[in-house]
């Protein structure tokens, strides 16, 4: 096979989160303590993880990060928005995710990674009061600002690439519109400050307009949109999300396929959090906590194919619920009641309780798609990235079928996309050796 085209990543690399909370803090502040202190990035798969090539006997099985041309860890300059916080300490401070040791000897470079004023609108996270907040009226003029807000940290960091990854708070519920239509329809709809557009839509069309890869890490609508897509392909640029997934979800597309390998079946699925970090205090509001509801309950279907296996699947009682439990902090508990059947339609149960850190989770997720995403784009690439639905709770697709859930499937689709890329042949597992 003849290897792809890849830019060599020359130069700093920044990173842009929208929403410098609890998760985008704890990425900043793991990133720092590897550069230090050569604290390995646990959960990190472009860091840890080995890719084989080529069969089994050739015993060729480089780490990935030696096998592609990614960005370095070291090249990495930190910047965004905060509607809150005034730097990614502070932020860290308040979400009390990491402990004061961890964050003692970085402490100045959190410090240093200051918020710019964010876009920001009550209205789509009723929970949350905007302090630090861009003093502008017009849609037209946010985007305007935040274009300008990029490129002074271009050039101020002496950047030769960038991308973005949403790293802020689940908006409320909407569909698409009119607005969402066409790129025209988007500019008209920003001109008029049309309110169907959404902070989060805002900053990806900023990203984009300035050639920025942009990954969106919560449910909201915002790159999943004709707008967006049109956008995308216009610029070059690649777009993936939508939802990081982490804790609960994470168990769901771990199990479910493991029942449907084994073809047992589901009567039902019932899974509640609490959790008690600005995540849940947003999540708490009914619209929100439905932009959520809607992401984590498209998992289970498109798994376990109701439509092929109605006798096994065909009637299943999934529900999901998440409680804003404040005594618990970022350590988000996830319970899973999960009834299911087997020979002669005897029922069994397995209970999961999962006691995760969300940010502890999310963390490297973010690390993977921003050096993923740079990639990406040295590779020519533009448009959704679905080989990185692996990541993502409700990935978005590139056709009119449903993207992949099964989180093993999704794996050997990323790996094997880099594979191809670097001019080796897919691993199917069928071969011998």
């Amino acid at each position: 096979m003849t290897a792809r085209h890849i830019d060599p990543p020359s130069g700093k690399l920044g990173v842009l989160l929208p929403g410098l909370g609890a998760v985008a803090s704890t990425f900043i502040a793991g990133v720092l303590a590897a550069r230090a202190e050569g604290a390995a990035p646990l959960g990190s798969v472009s860091q840890m993880a080995h890719i084989r090539l080529g069969t089994k006997d050739e015993s060729r099985n480089p780490l990935i990060n030696e096998f592609v041309p990614l960005a370095q860890l070291d090249d990495l300059v930190f910047g965004g928005w905060d509607p809150i916080s005034a730097n990614a300490l502070e932020a860290a401070t308040a979400a009390g995710v990491l402990e004061g040791q961890d964050l003692g000897s970085i402490s100045r470079e959190l410090e240093g990674v200051v918020a710019m004023d964010a876009v920001f609108d009550q209205r789509w996270v009723k929970r949350l009061d905007g302090v630090r907040v861009k003093d502008i009226e017009s849609k037209w003029e946010q985007a305007e600002a935040l274009m300008d807000d990029i490129e002074r940290f271009r050039n101020e960091n002496g950047c030769d690439r960038l991308v973005s990854v949403w790293c802020g708070s689940t908006e409320a519920y909407q569909e698409p519109s009119a607005v969402h239509e066409s790129v025209a329809a988007f500019e008209a709809g920003l001109k008029d400050s049309d309110e169907n557009i959404s902070p989060s839509q805002i900053y990806a069309y900023a990203a984009l307009q300035t050639g920025v890869p942009f990954a969106n890490g919560a449910p909201n609508l915002s790159v999943d949109l004709p707008c967006m897509l049109e956008l995308a392909e216009q610029r070059g640029v690649p777009i993936v999300g939508k939802d990081f997934k982490t804790g609960q979800t994470l168990m769901k597309t771990l199990i479910a396929p493991g029942l449907k390998a084994r073809m047992l079946g589901l009567r039902g699925w019932y899974s509640t959090n609490i959790l008690g970090n600005r995540d849940g205090e947003v999540l708490d509001d009914p619209e929100n906590f439905k932009t959520k509801e809607t992401s984590k309950l498209g998992v289970l279907d498109t798994i376990l194919q109701p439509e092929v296996y109605p006798d096994l699947y065909g009637e299943i009682d999934h529900v999901v619920r998440i409680n804003y439990y404040p005594p618990r902090g970022d350590n988000k508990e996830g319970w899973d009641a999960i009834d299911i059947f087997g020979w002669m339609g005897y029922p069994m149960q397995i209970k999961v309780d999962f006691l995760c850190r969300d940010s502890i989770l999310a963390a490297p997720i973010v690390l993977d798609l921003a050096l993923f995403m740079d990639l990406a784009a040295r590779a020519g690439e533009s448009g959704v990235q679905e080989w990185l639905s692996f990541y993502f709770k409700a990935p978005q697709g590139t056709g009119s079928g449903e993207p992949e859930h099964d989180l093993f499937i999704q794996q050997t689709k990323l790996k094997n996309t880099l594979r191809e890329w670097m001019g080796e042949k897919p691993v199917t597992h069928s071969e011998a050796g």
